[in-house]
């Protein structure tokens, strides 16, 4: 048994709304103006009203190299994953008191959006007094599924460690990937959805003397997980990594694969658990986009207020890849009405599919 103690953000500075992004967009596109203003109801259909930046809305006008780009990464991965972290370990919804770097014996660092070696948990490692014994996980290359199978990985680790606990970090920024002279459609609906963000998650095992910590009456549970991943399909979703940095692969068909992928694979997901779509009370759906909630609902037969949080946080943050479905889980965490069982999904490169099954203890 493995509890979701605690789930801390790291939002950045800069908010921008939709529409100034999209005024941007018309700007830096301005001599592809015929071609660009066809793609701008991507923008006001994408069911997006802010977002959040590590970069002033100048930077995106400008050319930079991957060493600048991944430069900011470093920087900015650093001061954004620290702030979710001490968020995560100090939440008053969720813990009684702080709960010290000290106590902490696996550290999973999650990210798409750069590269670095030593990797991310060393940087952060050397920021805050863990011990040094912590044993550390990066997982890099997972994208808008990282934050899932993060969690997936953790329940792993303290089902067989059930007095140890594990941190998660998830940490994105995918402005810093912006191609300002990429004219493909994908590099604008990238820009339409994706935003920056990290989150943290605290999970304890079912001995982990952290439990006594834990503040809320309602606390989720993973119960099983489950994984699914579409051979020959590389250019569903991924990069395409050249000397100016990551260029987005995002292809037209992910709505389409919620039928053929993540429908089947909830089906026997359920079976396998024994249970039925009914009683399942939320989903803790990764937002990949409208068009991708849109198609959960459609082909699953989910009512649109199970994915409520979902809906909310897109509307809020935009899709920020891996730290989302933490964001939309904290949603559901704070929210005290009686929950039974929910269902935490997400879809990522590979073309895959993960699912977890929480129980509210």
């Amino acid at each position: 048994m493995t509890k979701i103690a605690s789930i801390g953000l790291g939002i950045p500075s800069y908010e921008l709304e939709q529409e100034t992004v999209k005024d941007l967009v018309k700007h830096i596109f301005l001599d592809e103006k015929r071609l660009v203003n066809r793609l701008l109801t991507i923008f006001e259909n994408a069911a997006i009203e802010s977002r959040q930046f590590v970069v002033h809305p100048d930077w995106f006008q400008l050319d930079h190299d991957f060493k600048v780009r991944n430069d900011l990464y470093i920087k900015h991965a650093l001061e954004l994953s620290l702030k979710a972290i001490e968020d995560c370990l100090i939440h008053p919804d969720f813990l009684q008191q702080p709960i010290p770097f000290s106590t902490i014996d696996h550290i999973i660092f999650v990210s798409s959006t750069g590269v670095a070696t030593p990797t991310m948990d060393v940087h952060i490692m050397n920021r805050k007094p863990f011990k040094e014994t912590i044993s550390r996980m990066p997982l890099w290359g997972l994208g808008c599924a990282g934050g899932a199978i993060g969690l997936a990985h953790a329940h792993r680790i303290l089902q067989a460690q059930t007095t140890k606990n594990v941190l998660l970090i998830c940490c994105e920024l995918c402005s810093l990937t912006f191609q300002k002279d990429d004219l493909r459609k994908s590099n604008i609906v990238g820009t339409a959805l994706f935003g920056d963000g990290a989150s943290a998650a605290l999970l304890v095992g079912k001995q982990s003397p952290l439990n006594k910590f834990i503040k809320s009456k309602s606390v989720p549970v993973i119960k099983r997980t489950s994984s699914y991943t579409i051979k020959d399909t590389e250019n569903v979703m991924g990069w395409n990594i050249h000397t100016n940095g990551f260029e987005v692969i995002f292809s037209k068909r992910i709505p389409k694969l919620v039928h053929t992928l993540f429908k089947p694979h909830l089906e026997n997901f359920l079976e396998e658990s024994q249970l039925k779509n009914d009683d399942i009370d939320s989903f803790v759906a990764h937002p990949g986009g409208r068009k991708v909630l849109e198609a959960m609902e459609s082909s699953c037969s989910i009512a649109s207020a199970k994915l409520r949080y979902s809906y909310e946080v897109l509307k809020n943050h935009g899709n920020m890849s891996s730290p989302t479905v933490l964001y939309v889980l904290q949603k559901w965490m704070k929210d005290l009405q009686t929950k039974q069982k929910s269902v935490l999904s997400a879809l990522g490169p590979g073309f895959s599919s993960e699912l977890l099954l929480l129980e509210w203890s």
